[in-house]
């Protein structure tokens, strides 16, 4: 997707002084940093998106396309159906603050958060209220 976004960007007229054509925001995960005993394709895969951000940025960054991502931590989302709770009483006191499972609101608000950022580039942000996932 990154390589068939930015083509489909560069095609597209720059805009401003900077002549920017936009930005890829793609989505990492906390198991990038610390995956678990038995996760070894998810954190290689997630690791694999956070150390080729700054790699895209730089080199999309002549083209005008800025390339960011976001490393999320235990988010509440409607695929845990009635596992929610379950979920959300084993994840969120873990936290250390705040003390619950991040919304999707909150992960919607930072990425359009990175991309009203010009300057923000070749960046991997956490997002998980401090969070270390412990081995197991």
């Amino acid at each position: 997707m990154l390589r068939l976004s930015s083509a489909a960007m560069t095609r597209t007229e720059p805009q401003g002084e900077e002549g920017a054509r936009g930005v890829v925001v793609m989505t990492a995960s906390n198991a990038a940093y610390e995956g678990q005993i038995g996760q070894l394709p998810y954190a290689a895969a997630k690791g694999g998106v956070a150390a080729m951000t700054l790699v895209a940025a730089r080199d999309l960054s002549p083209a005008g396309i800025r390339v960011v991502s976001v490393a999320p931590c235990t988010f509440l989302t409607p695929t845990y159906g009635k596992a929610a709770e379950q979920l959300t009483a084993y994840w969120g006191p873990q936290v250390p603050h705040p003390r619950r499972m991040g919304r999707p609101e909150e992960f919607a608000a930072l990425v359009q958060h990175l991309c009203e950022k010009d300057y923000l580039n070749g960046k991997v942000v956490r997002l998980g209220g401090a969070l270390r996932i412990p081995p197991k």
